[in-house]
């Protein structure tokens, strides 16, 4: 995914606020037992990366309100990364996943931390749990100790709550509809509150609010995240499904092991014959899948044309994305930046 032209130097001074909070919070924590090392060695890895892109979409939100440039903001729009880190450890334990940017999960690293004690792997599911807890925790806590005033701050509180609400939500409902019936407008409806909302609109809207924006520039604002967040997960279902692993950083069977309903596998099903439907039945939610299995797979997805379909998709909301922020007035920085933000957040992988 390729980064807009301002947004190496915004994702610098992102990490360093991010390595310079997470340092100072591990280290109280090995103050309190250095038994506590293999979580704080977690909590340092699962935020030491990523492409920044919530923490930009906040800090674009605050200079589309009018507002200047600000370390303090800058340390406020970090703290969308850590509700990021937060929902990854969880939603990785939950799907059981193994990798993350080429790296093995939270639950996964600190199975060797209990490598030759009881209930190893039991121990460490439990273990980064509490670090996904910490995580969410730590995103308030960076959040208001930005260094802002309080009452611009306080212009913000409503929508945290609005934004953990409708993030779980989404888990919840991925979770019941996995294995079940698919249908695309559910799938979409799980794609917008387990994903669209928390990476685009949320950090948008905080942001603002943070800056005093007007109400109207809100609507604007959800017009445009709505459809780029989910722009955004249909590619990562695209990439999920057909990435190559030494590109993307993950296993390409995740989501098929898992069943997950996806957008992709609902129109799929939607468009197979009943031979390829029987046949999706008998591969979707296994496990382990054999590089043949997988091809079966994305030949079914292939040959019905979803591919092709979500591809429309992603280019259709992507375009309604930047039609909405037409005449609204925003700060040309911001209107170029966010212009160039919904190209880079849903761009096909180098």
């Amino acid at each position: 995914m390729s980064e807009p032209s301002g947004q190496p130097a915004l994702k610098s001074r992102v990490d360093r606020e991010l390595t310079r909070f997470v340092a100072q919070e591990t280290e109280s924590l090995l103050a309190l037992d250095p038994q506590l090392a293999p979580l704080a060695d977690v909590l340092t890895a699962v935020t030491a990366r990523g492409k920044r892109l919530r923490s930009a979409f906040c800090y674009w939100g605050w200079r589309s309100a009018g507002q200047p440039d600000s370390d303090a903001m800058v340390r406020a729009a970090a703290s969308m990364e850590l509700v990021h880190a937060a929902a990854v450890v969880h939603d990785d334990i939950i799907d059981d996943s193994a990798l993350r940017h080429g790296r093995p999960t939270a639950h996964v690293s600190l199975r060797d931390a209990f490598a030759d004690g009881p209930r190893g792997r039991e121990r460490a599911r439990s273990l980064a749990i509490l670090a996904g807890d910490l995580l969410m925790s730590w995103a308030g806590q960076m959040f208001t100790g930005c260094g802002l005033p309080a009452a611009y701050l306080a212009q913000a509180r409503g929508l945290w709550a609005v934004l953990a609400r409708e993030l779980i939500a989404g888990e919840a409902l991925e979770l019941l509809h996995t294995e079940g019936e698919s249908d695309v407008r559910r799938s979409l409806k799980v794609i917008r509150y387990k994903t669209a909302k928390y990476t685009v609109e949320h950090p948008l809207h905080i942001g603002a609010a943070v800056g005093g924006a007007d109400p109207v520039l809100r609507e604007v604002f959800t017009d445009y995240g709505l459809p780029l967040g989910e722009a955004f997960q249909l590619r990562d279902d695209l990439i999920g499904l057909f990435g190559d692993p030494a590109t993307t950083g993950k296993s390409n069977t995740d989501d098929v092991s898992a069943a997950r309903p996806t957008a992709l596998i609902a129109l799929t099903k939607q468009a197979a014959t009943p031979a390829e439907r029987r046949e999706l039945r008998s591969l979707l939610g296994r496990r382990t899948l054999t590089a043949d299995q997988l091809g079966r797979v994305r030949a079914v997805v292939e040959r019905t044309g979803a591919r092709d379909r979500v591809e429309d998709m992603i280019t259709e909301r992507v375009g309604a994305a930047v039609g909405a922020l037409g005449g609204a007035g925003l700060p040309r920085t911001a209107h170029r930046s966010l212009t160039e933000l919904a190209t880079a957040a849903t761009s096909r992988p180098d």
